[in-house]
């Protein structure tokens, strides 16, 4: 993500998190997809209007995740809902399949036209609740290039709910991120859903890897907004935009994030 992604744009990137209700084939399952896909467009359009650079597609409800490939019905599902969103808005369209499906996030993204999509171990490995969690650089990066695509990659060096294998210091497995890894940026998380990210690593990461952008992705808000894009090229929100009671993209937190993000 050398730019191009956001091209236009001045940072900070603020991207906004679409978490999609259960798709199909995951328990907690109840919607039809055309309904998910109508709601999902919708909040995507509360972001672009609010002035978000772009808007991340997430299965964020399909837990307890699958460790690896997901079900051809969620990728299906996902398709479906991207195209809509897409549809919907102008600003740049990611897709993250959770918990870790690099390669279906890839090909959604190429069926429907999404700019980029987020990987959450594209390195090493981490133990997580879904177990042993592995990257697939590799595969990916192959399957891209085969693919002829510029779909840019962004990257968790620690990614929530789980801890890595690997004791480097945080610094230096950014940087393989980058420079061995291919991710086009790095996504710097707290340890859970909603925490904030530790600020001191933040600014170290986003130092060593330069000029690759980093950007926040947990725990952004109101609050700590300026704190964190002091630090880095942007932040990926989306616990702080939802109206705590449907889950959807609430108006007015998103325009405060954004308003206090340059105020």
């Amino acid at each position: 993500m050398d730019g191009s992604l956001f091209a236009g744009r001045s940072r900070p990137w603020l991207i906004g998190v679409l978490h999609l209700p259960a798709l199909p084939g995951a328990p907690g399952a109840e919607q039809p997809v055309e309904s998910v896909a109508a709601t999902a467009a919708e909040d995507a359009r509360v972001l672009e209007q609010a002035g978000y650079a772009g808007v991340l597609v997430e299965n964020f409800h399909d837990a307890p995740f699958r460790p690896g490939r997901v079900d051809p019905e969620t990728i299906a599902a996902l398709a479906v809902v991207a195209a809509a969103v897409r549809s919907a808005v102008k600003i740049p369209v990611g897709i993250n399949v959770l918990r870790n499906d690099g390669l279906s996030a890839l090909g959604v993204a190429v069926a429907t036209g999404a700019a980029f999509i987020r990987v959450n171990v594209l390195a090493g490995a981490a133990v997580t609740d879904q177990g042993l969690v592995q990257g697939e650089a590799d595969v990916l990066l192959r399957r891209r290039a085969a693919l002829r695509s510029d779909v840019a990659i962004l990257a968790d060096v620690d990614v929530k709910h789980a801890t890595t294998l690997d004791d480097r210091p945080v610094a230096e497995r950014a940087i393989d991120l980058v420079r061995r890894e291919g991710a086009d940026a790095v996504l710097v998380t707290g340890s859970s859903t909603g925490r904030p990210v530790d600020l001191d690593q933040l600014g170290l990461v986003a130092e060593a890897v330069a000029p690759a952008p980093v950007l926040a992705a947990s725990g952004t808000t109101t609050s700590n907004v300026k704190d964190v894009l002091a630090r880095c090229a942007g932040a990926v929100v989306g616990t702080a935009l939802k109206n705590p009671d449907s889950g959807r993209v609430d108006p007015d937190r998103a325009a405060a994030l954004i308003e206090s993000s340059t105020a």
